[in-house]
């Protein structure tokens, strides 16, 4: 059972990155709410975990469970297909047009470029998405890509390198800067 004091440690240590493991799981799941339920479980876990948490690295360690959690996600749900209950439209949501600095027609242009560009980089195998994400969303250095993914610091570098290669090349090919 976990007492006061190790709760508000929790809190304290891991709670910052839950915004980094949420980013992490909704690319791994390519779903929100699958990977707000992946989510859910890799918290759990760490909580549960949490006493034998070593103090180096609170960020690699949650996204390392949160990797862990999503892969296990996955294998568990391989051949399940899902139906959405609402239609997503294409068009983006209001808040996103909203910029002082833009015209309306700036705004929307740079709202379906941004979502193209999302598209590839989902498109792209999970291992290369999976490091890109982390560095280029998250701004995780390669020695903590290694850490969460349990590789060696060459492959995450390899791995990168593959998939901006991989990005630059759909992106030219879909007509992107």
């Amino acid at each position: 059972m976990a007492t006061a004091s190790s709760e508000a440690s929790f809190e304290r240590v891991v709670l910052p990155h839950l915004d980094a493991a949420y980013n992490l799981a909704r690319w791994l799941m390519r779903d929100s709410e699958a990977a707000e339920d992946v989510l859910q479980e890799a918290m759990v876990r760490a909580l549960t975990y949490f006493g034998s948490f070593k103090g180096v690295n609170p960020r690699a360690w949650l996204l390392q469970i949160v990797r862990n959690q999503a892969y296990s996600s996955l294998a568990l749900n391989r051949g399940v297909e899902t139906v959405p209950l609402a239609e997503e439209s294409d068009e983006p949501a209001a808040a996103e047009l909203v910029s002082c600095e833009d015209s309306p027609e700036v705004a929307l242009l740079r709202s379906r470029e941004s979502r193209r560009v999302r598209a590839l980089v989902a498109a792209l195998p999970v291992e290369l998405r999976e490091t890109l994400v982390l560095r280029e969303f998250e701004e995780c250095s390669y020695k903590e890509i290694a850490e969460a993914t349990q590789t060696p610091i060459g492959t995450v570098m390899s791995r990168l390198w593959r998939a901006r290669q991989l990005l630059a090349q759909a992106a030219a090919a879909e007509g992107l800067p």
